[in-house]
């Protein structure tokens, strides 16, 4: 399990290329998502992405706010994971004409001290096989807060083993 999940971290993190594949997923309000891992609102504890790259040890209980980004693939395909960047981090505008302004492009070396990665976990721990697009109802650049436990690898990389989330609204 822990070289997976060490695996998974990096390959997200060093862009992990593909697009998911349909899941059966069962039917719920596409507009949310699943209640087994919705917040209903949004933690007024939320430690930044970077702040937690900082300072979260592993084994501890975090709650971690940032955007779904830091690569122009940052979902894992079979899997509901993806990575986070730290809202401090700007993401190329639209006026750039950047086709993916999540893969933080113009800020490559920001976004290697301020991204983690977030896998969600079933209530035993074990990671949950689903889209996380579908699963959750989740983007690229979607504002998410996430709970869960801190997990460090041997090169200092922050996953968050996630058991619940809260979708941000868009402001735009």
């Amino acid at each position: 399990m822990k070289i997976s999940m060490i695996t998974v971290s990096l390959g997200i993190v060093f862009g992990a290329m593909g697009c998911s594949s349909s899941s059966d997923i069962a039917s719920k309000d596409a507009s949310k998502p699943d209640a087994k891992y919705a917040l209903v609102s949004e933690p007024a504890n939320a430690m930044p992405v970077g702040e937690a790259r900082k300072t979260a040890k592993t084994d501890e209980a975090i709650t971690l706010v940032g955007l779904i980004g830091g690569s122009s693939a940052p979902f894992v395909d079979g899997m509901a994971a993806f990575t986070i960047v730290d809202a401090k981090v700007p993401y190329c505008a639209a006026d750039e004409g950047c086709p993916t302004p999540w893969d933080y492009c113009c800020q490559t070396n920001a976004v290697k001290d301020n991204i983690a990665t977030v896998q969600i976990v079933d209530e035993s721990g074990k990671p949950v096989l689903s889209d996380a697009r579908k699963l959750l109802n989740v983007k690229e650049l979607s504002t998410v807060t996430v709970q869960g436990t801190a997990k460090r690898d041997q090169q200092g990389n922050l996953t968050v083993l996630a058991t619940k989330l809260f979708v941000s609204e868009r402001k735009e």
